[in-house]
C-alpha cells in the first residue's frame, strides 16, 4: 500500500523544553505542530478557506495526506485510523459544507469515545456572522457532539490550541475536538516556539480510584458466588487488556464484553461468555440477569446493553470503573462506584481479591452454553451469514481487523467471529451509524498496513460511501470488502418481520442495488461473486491472496435469515427471542 507509515502517539513528548522560537505563517505553524505531534496521516478534502494550508502541505512529504472522496466518509477513515492504532485520527477540510459535512462522523466518534481532532476552515475573522460565501457556524453546530471545540482567532494562540486539542482528545475519557481556522489566521505570520508543555488548570482527569472504594470492591468480589465482569469499550481505549485478563484468569472469573469491548479480552479463553445484550449469546445475558456480583469496567450501561432496566441484572450488587464520572450512575445504580482509569484500578483490585468459590456458578453456565450454543449453519447449496462470517475467520486465522457497517451483519460477525485481540473489531455502536464501515476499514489499514483488514457489511450501507473505492485504489489499499448481500436492509427488514406484520415499508433493495462486482470493477478494484458455500470458500481465498488493490466480495447469503438471539424492544436480557418460531 502506498505511503502508509504508524507511529504511536507519544504525549510524553509535550512535556520536553521548549526549542528556538521561530516565526511562520499559521499554516507553517500547524504544519509543524502536527509534525512535532508525530502525526503521520491525515484524510482531508481542500477547498479555498484551507488553501493556505495545502500549500503549505505540498513539500511536507514525511505527513501523508489521503485525499478522500467525501469529508463524511474522511471523519469515518479517521475515526477508523483512531480506534486501530490508539493515535488520534485527523481530519482537515474547508469551510461551509466541507465541515458540515464531518458532523455525522464527528458524532459517531463522541458517542463510541474516539479520539479525532478535526480541523476546519472558516472564513477570514473580519467576515464570520456576515453569511459569507461557504461560512457556517461548525462550532456551534458541533459543541454537542465534541469533547471540546476552538475557533481560532490570534494566531499566536494557533500552536497552543493545537497541541491542547491533541491533549484533550486523547486524555481521560477520549473524544473529538474540532478546531476552526479562518483563513485569516492561516496566512498571517506568527511566533512557532515548539513549546511542549499542555497545562489546563481546568481538566485534571481523575487517573487513581479512591483506595477505600478499591477495598469495597475487593471485599465484595471476594465473598461473591457467582461474580461477573462486564467489559465495555473503556477496556480496549484504556489499553487495559493485559490487566483485564490477568485478573479473570487468576480468579475465574466469567467475563462478557459489550460490542465495543469486543477484543479486550481473548474470546478463545474459557472465561470468555462472548458478548451480551440484545444480539449477545444465551449464556452472557443469563450470567448477566443471574449474578450476584457485577463488575462493570470501562462500561456504560447502554440501552442496548441492558434491555429493560427493572429486569437488568436484579440480583446483583454492581462496582463500576470508568474515568468519566458522568458515567456512573446515570443509567444503572451502583453499589460501589470508582472513577478512575481502568488500567490503574483493576490491578489494585485484583491484588487485594481473595479468589471466590465459584464451582457451582460454572456448572450452571456450562449448562447454559449446552442448552443454547450460537448456531451455525452451514450448506454447500447456498450462503448462511453465520457461516460467511465463521468462514472469514477461519480464512484469517483470527488474526484480521474486522470493521463492519450497521445491522444484522454487524451482529453476525460480533457473534461469530472470534477476536482474541484488542483493536481488532471496529464498528459504530452508539451512533449506529450506516457508511462507517467501509471508509473505517480503509482509515484502519492506513494506519495498521502490516495487518489484514475486512469489511463485512451490508448491501445497504455499502452504498451509502461506495464511492471511498476511488480513493482505496488510488492508494492501493489491500482491504477486504465482504458484502453481506440480502437484496434487503436486513435488520429492518427483520424488524418489520417480528413486530410489524410483515409490512415490508420500503426495506427491500431488490430492483435498487447494483452489481456489485461491475461497480467495484469500474473503479478499478477486484471483485468476485459468491452465491453457494463452495463459491464462498474459493473467493475467500482468492480475495486474500490479492495485495495490491481493494477487493470487493459480493455474497449472496440467504435474504429471510434473522438474527439470533434478540432480546425484543422493552424487555429484560432473560427474555431472548433465540429462534424463528
Amino acid at each position: 500500500m502506498k505511503n502508509a507509515k504508524a507511529h504511536k502517539f507519544d504525549d510524553e513528548k509535550n512535556q520536553q523544553p521548549a526549542p528556538t522560537t521561530k516565526k511562520l505563517t499559521g499554516a507553517g505553524i500547524l504544519i509543524n505542530t502536527l509534525q512535532d505531534l508525530d502525526v503521520d496521516t491525515i484524510f482531508g478534502y481542500p477547498g479555498g478557506a484551507v488553501l493556505p494550508l495545502y500549500d503549505e502541505l505540498y513539500d511536507k512529504h514525511d505527513i501523508n495526506h489521503v485525499l478522500i472522496k467525501h469529508e463524511q466518509a474522511g471523519t469515518h477513515a479517521a475515526d477508523g485510523y483512531a480506534r486501530a492504532t490508539g493515535k488520534p485520527g485527523v481530519v482537515v477540510v474547508t469551510s461551509g459544507p466541507g465541515g458540515t459535512n464531518t458532523v455525522t462522523g464527528i458524532a459517531t466518534a463522541a458517542m463510541d469515545s474516539i479520539p479525532l481532532v478535526v480541523f476546519t476552515g472558516q472564513v477570514p475573522t473580519d467576515m464570520i456572522g456576515n453569511d459569507a460565501f461557504q461560512e457556517a457556524d461548525i462550532v456551534g453546530i458541533t459543541r454537542p457532539i465534541t469533547k471540546h471545540n476552538y475557533l481560532v482567532k490570534d494566531v499566536e494562540e494557533l500552536e497552543q490550541v493545537t497541541r491542547e486539542a491533541f491533549h484533550v482528545a486523547t486524555s481521560g475519557r477520549p473524544g473529538p475536538v474540532l478546531v476552526d481556522l479562518p483563513k485569516d489566521m492561516l496566512k498571517s505570520e506568527g511566533h512557532y516556539s515548539g513549546l511542549h508543555k499542555v497545562s489546563i488548570p481546568s481538566y485534571n482527569p481523575t487517573k487513581e480510584g479512591h483506595s477505600t472504594q478499591i477495598k469495597k470492591a475487593s471485599k465484595m468480589l471476594s465473598e461473591a458466588e457467582k461474580p461477573l465482569i462486564y467489559a465495555g469499550g473503556g477496556v480496549v481505549l484504556g489499553e487495559a487488556w493485559d490487566e483485564l485478563t490477568a485478573m479473570a484468569e487468576r480468579h475465574n472469573i466469567p467475563v462478557t464484553t459489550t460490542l465495543m469491548g469486543l477484543g479486550g479480552f481473548p474470546e478463545s479463553k474459557p472465561q470468555s461468555l462472548g458478548m451480551l445484550g440484545m444480539h449477545g449469546t444465551y449464556y452472557a445475558n443469563m450470567a448477566t440477569t443471574e449474578c450476584d456480583v457485577l463488575l462493570a469496567v470501562g462500561a456504560r450501561f447502554d440501552d442496548r446493553v441492558t434491555g429493560n432496566l427493572e429486569g437488568f441484572s436484579p440480583h446483583s450488587k454492581k462496582i463500576h470503573i470508568d474515568i468519566d464520572p458522568t458515567n456512573i450512575g446515570k443509567n444503572v445504580e451502583v453499589e460501589i462506584p470508582i472513577v478512575g482509569d481502568v488500567k490503574q484500578v483493576l490491578p489494585e483490585i485484583d491484588k487485594q481479591v481473595e479468589t471466590p468459590e465459584t464451582n457451582d456458578w460454572w456448572q450452571t453456565i456450562e449448562n447454559w452454553k449446552e442448552e443454547h450454543p450460537l448456531k451455525v449453519p452451514k450448506s454447500e447449496d447456498t450462503i448462511k451469514p453465520q457461516h460467511m462470517v465463521e468462514a472469514i475467520s477461519e480464512v484469517t486465522n483470527g488474526e484480521a481487523i474486522v470493521v463492519t457497517d450497521v445491522g444484522q451483519h454487524q451482529m453476525w460477525a460480533a457473534q461469530h467471529y472470534t477476536f482474541n485481540h484488542p483493536r481488532s473489531f471496529l464498528s459504530s455502536g452508539g451512533l449506529g451509524t450506516m457508511g462507517y464501515g467501509f471508509p473505517a476499514a480503509m482509515g484502519a489499514a492506513f494506519g495498521c498496513p502490516d495487518r489484514p483488514v475486512v469489511c463485512i457489511t451490508g448491501d445497504g450501507g455499502f452504498q451509502m460511501t461506495a464511492y471511498e473505492l476511488a480513493t482505496a485504489v488510488e492508494y492501493e489499499v489491500p482491504l477486504k470488502i465482504a458484502i453481506m448481500n440480502n437484496e434487503c436492509l436486513g435488520m429492518v427488514r427483520q424488524w418489520q418481520e417480528l413486530f410489524y406484520d410483515e409490512r415490508y415499508s420500503h426495506s427491500i433493495l431488490k430492483k435498487s442495488n447494483p452489481d456489485f462486482v461491475k461497480l467495484a470493477e469500474s473503479y478499478g478494484a477486484a471483485a468476485f461473486r459468491a452465491t453457494n458455500g463452495k463459491e464462498m470458500n474459493e473467493v475467500l481465498n482468492r480475495a486474500m491472496a490479492i495485495n495490491d488493490r481493494p477487493v470487493v466480495m459480493d455474497f449472496r447469503v440467504e435474504a429471510m435469515e434473522n438474527c439470533y438471539p434478540m432480546v425484543p424492544a422493552g424487555a429484560a436480557l432473560n427474555e431472548m427471542v433465540l429462534e424463528d418460531e
